[in-house]
């Protein structure tokens, strides 16, 4: 008899991908196919789900094509998606709108500014378990309600992308405790739609979709679906999950004590813990084994490196030879600081922060700017650490690093170091993928929990461990750099009432 497999589905930003992983996890066929981000006008994100659908049917049919007998032996379907891209249907699960604002439309700005002043945060984040942001779906359906209300009206449920793929796969409608969590919508105490949120947000509750769990078998692929993508028809379809979540799951983060840095253009730090860390700066997202990623997003991760490549080097020097500049210069920078709030700050009172080098002296030369950018970014990234530390009680044990930034091995001793924890790096790069696999499998039998199948399908390649030298030199600029942020603050609206 043949081996099983699960077929992943990843609806992401800029493109859609669907893989074939075999029972021990590991991918053996992956294909994509990119779709359109439409820009109506500045600040505006939009994308047609009807893209989305038709990345799937091309992505799954070239995958099944890549394994033999791929379709027969399907065992489950698994998808995640970008989250926060508003799809109304109606009560058919036909789209009433070609377009869906996607989780960097900025037009709800104004919504998010009403609210903040309107309501103070202790009367909203136990019952919201997260801060007023522009990407939420609540605020994104204040927008729709108010500006295309013919499509409003007409909505039977919203979905999220991922949610749209299952309906179009099973014909029916819902949402994850994933996706709703990072709605602005959901209790965090019951997992159920929060009265008193959709009630502060003036929403109608009948169009919000059931909530379930993303490892429940949502439904079984319908006839037609399976003529369009070449599935087989009746192959279980699970509920599935948030792309970040099932990437967290698909790198081994499920426990409280571990925690996940990505780094990317930006760096987003996430600490698992039982219930969301509830502060104005900090954002929280439920998580396929049911606890909850509290997360803390600097802006200017990954692009600090990029500023730097451009601002020193007009792009002529490489990412390598950056990196290889810096290693010349020791560790601590002799007591240069870069703050790296080079597009400020995405939640909290000081969103116009700037960047910044402090303590230039005449012996600082280029490799002590380009380590003290690294250190920067560590620094800023460890005073998020102490934020979620301090809320939840429990501190990081380890950090699981993804992303770009994490080939980096200079990057991760300083962070290794200034962080003075563990970081380690999964072998398999494609953490949402694997996530899907975890989730397929324990949905079929093949594990206990997630968390069981996390152990099975997750390993790493390294661990790096801290430098005991930096770090004795990195506790005390780790101190003076929270001295740092506190006291700039003061200046950055006087900086923005210059004159330019």
């Amino acid at each position: 008899m043949s081996q099983e497999l699960f077929l992943a589905i990843d609806v992401g930003t800029g493109s859609v991908r669907a893989a074939l992983l075999d029972t021990r996890g590991k991918i053996l066929a992956v294909a994509s196919r990119e779709h359109e981000q439409i820009v109506p006008q500045f600040g505006w994100s939009e994308q047609r789900p009807r893209d989305w659908w038709d990345g799937v049917v091309a992505a799954t049919r070239a995958v099944l094509d890549q394994v033999p007998s791929a379709a027969s032996r399907v065992a489950a379907v698994a998808g995640c998606g970008q989250m926060h891209g508003t799809v109304l249907v109606d009560d058919r699960g036909e789209l009433v709108r070609e377009t869906a604002p996607l989780w960097n439309d900025k037009r709800t700005v104004d919504y998010v500014t009403a609210f903040e002043a309107a309501h103070p945060p202790h009367s909203y984040l136990g019952d919201s378990a997260n801060p007023p942001t522009p990407a939420w779906p609540g605020f994104k359906l204040q927008w729709l309600r108010d500006n295309d209300a013919a499509a409003y009206r007409a909505a039977a449920a919203v979905l999220m992308p991922k949610d749209y793929i299952n309906l179009r796969l099973t014909g029916e409608m819902a949402m994850d405790r994933n996706d709703g969590g990072a709605s602005f919508l959901m209790d965090p105490g019951t997992g159920q739609w929060s009265e008193k949120m959709v009630r502060l947000l003036d929403l109608d509750a009948k169009k919000l979709a059931p909530l379930r769990n993303p490892v429940e078998i949502l439904g079984r692929v319908t006839a037609k679906a399976a003529l369009e993508t070449g599935l087989r028809e009746g192959t279980p379809v699970l509920v599935g999950g948030a792309d970040y979540p099932v990437a967290l799951l698909g790198s081994g983060v499920c426990r409280p004590g571990v925690g996940s840095e990505v780094m990317g253009t930006s760096a987003i730090i996430t600490a698992i813990a039982r219930q969301p860390l509830l502060d104005p700066a900090v954002c929280n997202v439920g998580t396929v084994e049911g606890n909850w990623g509290a997360f803390m997003l600097l802006e200017s991760g990954g692009d600090s490196m990029r500023w730097a490549r451009r601002a020193f080097h007009e792009k002529q020097f490489s990412y390598e030879d950056i990196v290889a500049k810096a290693a010349e210069a020791p560790a601590g920078s002799e007591r240069l600081f870069f703050m790296p709030y080079l597009a400020g700050e995405r939640l909290g009172d000081h969103r116009n922060a700037r960047a910044q080098y402090f303590g230039i002296g005449a012996g600082h030369g280029l490799a002590h700017m380009h380590r003290a950018v690294l250190e920067g970014v560590a620094f800023a990234v460890k005073r998020h650490i102490n934020i979620l530390d301090g809320i939840s009680g429990a501190p990081l044990e380890r950090v699981i690093a993804s992303g770009g930034g994490a080939r980096t091995k200079l990057w991760m001793t300083i962070k290794a170091s200034v962080y003075d924890i563990p970081i380690l790096v999964p072998s398999e790069p494609e953490c949402g993928l694997v996530g899907c696999a975890i989730m397929a499998a324990t949905a079929t039998g093949r594990f206990g929990s997630v968390e069981e199948g996390a152990d099975r399908y997750v390993s790493y390649d390294e661990e790096i461990r801290p430098d005991p030298r930096w770090a004795d030199i990195y506790r005390p600029m780790q101190a003076f750099f929270e001295r740092l942020y506190a006291h700039s603050q003061s200046l950055y609206d006087d900086l923005d009432r210059l004159p330019q």
